[in-house]
């Protein structure tokens, strides 16, 4: 059987970032999250079988600078005053990890709170299982980060990511 590159593990993190420039604020949203220091690869929504779920603090020391890092991100940038910003990552995990894939979804949004866009996210994810296997996650969970535009403008990036260790 081929077996290419799929993860053996996975964590999750969120940050938020301001700025005047676009890129910047964006490049702050990394640092907050802890993943500047890679380079980033997007990839879409599958949670393979046999991916251990693991905490960020031990997932960030597993990582080393300049490598290539495969992410499901959701990200949202404005710089419209008081708008509120928000990106989110939901989770649906299968009865059994051992042998059965789950799926991961991303969301971001305008003016909703942190916890409806994480738990509109996990219920994407729920969904997306449900129309393919027919039945409904063991569980789901999300992250999601939020964050309002300064008064003077400036650019703001809110993201949440699922981070794939190899």
């Amino acid at each position: 059987m081929r077996q290419g590159l799929i993860p053996k593990k996975v964590f999750f993190t969120s940050g938020a970032g301001t700025h005047k420039e676009m890129l910047e604020s964006f490049e702050m949203a990394l640092r907050d999250a802890g993943i500047e220091k890679y380079n980033l690869v997007n990839v879409s929504s599958i949670l393979p079988p046999k991916c251990e779920i693991i905490d960020r603090a031990e997932g960030l020391k597993q990582l080393f600078p300049g490598e290539i890092v495969f992410t499901v991100m959701s990200r949202n940038s404005s710089n419209e005053p008081s708008r509120r910003i928000a990106a989110a990552i939901g989770c649906a995990i299968p009865e059994d990890l051992d042998s059965d894939f789950g799926y991961l979804s991303e969301h971001h949004s305008y003016g909703e709170t942190e916890k409806c866009a994480g738990l509109y996210a996990e219920k994407l994810a729920e969904n997306m299982y449900f129309t393919w296997k027919n039945e409904r996650p063991a569980r789901t969970m999300n992250i999601a980060k939020t964050a309002e535009v300064d008064d003077e403008g400036n650019w703001t990036t809110v993201l949440s990511a699922a981070v794939f260790i190899l």
